[in-house]
């Protein structure tokens, strides 16, 4: 690897750092707000601990799904699943500030990241469906277990990713759970 590469990618990775700042609509048990970072990094775990149940997906592509998911959102921040249906050009925003991200990186890398990140957001494989539903049921998670404020809406979690959460069984019955838990919140 040459000296202007190694410069590159460490350059990618300081603008990457900027999804630190970014925070969600959802707080921790302790009642901060959460991070994006930290939601990726529960993604992965929630991911890690299905693993066993879901033996016939590619686990580190799903991993990397889950690292990347989120990533264009370094850029112009989260927006709130609640605000998401007035965004139609949400889609298309993170995926050009992903790009934005990736250009000091190498083609390849760019490509791969790219079409990694365009199959979660199309949920074109099981693996990227499998990231989509993980991803819906641990905001939902977050939500029922985070220190909320008096104005928080629990029941917008009993319609949010229904049709993410529905593809497996095993989705279905974590979905369950974590819908009991919602109705005794709202």
């Amino acid at each position: 690897m040459t000296p202007n590469d190694l410069q590159n990618r460490l350059a990618f990775l300081r603008e990457a750092e900027q999804l630190k700042d970014v925070l969600r609509n959802a707080y921790t048990a302790q009642g901060r707000q959460e991070s994006t970072p930290e939601h990726t990094w529960r993604l992965c775990l929630m991911a890690m601990v299905f693993q066993d149940a879901l033996p016939t997906l590619d686990f580190q592509k799903v991993l990397k799904m889950c690292v990347l998911h989120d990533l264009g959102e370094a850029i112009n921040g989260d927006v709130p699943a609640p605000l998401q249906a007035s965004m139609p050009d949400k889609s298309a925003r993170e995926r050009q500030d992903l790009q934005h991200l990736m250009r000091a990186l190498p083609t390849q890398l760019q490509a791969e990241f790219l079409a990694l990140w365009d199959d979660y957001e199309n949920a074109t494989s099981p693996e990227a469906q499998a990231v989509k539903a993980l991803d819906k049921l641990e905001t939902i998670l977050q939500h029922n277990q985070g220190a909320n404020p008096a104005d928080f809406d629990y029941a917008f979690n009993l319609e949010y990713g229904k049709k993410h959460t529905a593809t497996s069984p095993l989705f279905a019955q974590i979905r369950a759970l974590l819908d009991q838990e919602t109705k005794a919140k709202c």
